[in-house]
């Protein structure tokens, strides 16, 4: 006999999404503002609770935009470089109720990435 499954409603469920992002055009990867716009959309279609939100702008050669939103349920950090055409993006939620893939979806739509790659971990507390 095979072992029965009981998902308690106070366990941890933990979704863990990450994707590399190529070929973005570099005035969006340098505009700071629309990239911290963009991360509070995703915080709301996640359906998370902001906490804090922090952007920096980094110059030089290889500088870029890091954008990192709190929220209660865990973060979204996404990091661009303008020499490379490139953005990363982690977004972490914890609870049920919560939608990384949404997040990632009205990014990804925003940065119009040429290529991509994503992942996915499934970070819940499951004893079996």
């Amino acid at each position: 006999m095979g072992k029965e499954f009981i998902i308690e409603e106070d366990r941890v469920i933990g979704k863990h999404l990450y994707a590399n992002m190529y070929g973005i055009e570099n005035n969006i990867l340098q505009d700071e503002e629309f990239l911290k716009d963009l991360v509070l959309k995703a915080v709301k279609v996640a359906h998370s609770t902001l906490i804090e939100i922090k952007s920096w702008k980094v110059g030089g050669k290889k500088g870029g935009v890091s954008v990192i939103a709190l929220v209660d349920e865990s973060h979204i950090a996404l990091h661009t470089w303008i020499e490379y055409s490139y953005a990363t993006l982690d977004i972490y939620t914890c609870g049920a109720h919560t939608d990384p893939w949404a997040a990632f979806n009205l990014i990804l739509n925003a940065l119009k990435p040429r290529k991509y790659k994503v992942g996915y971990a499934d970070r819940s507390q499951m004893d079996f």
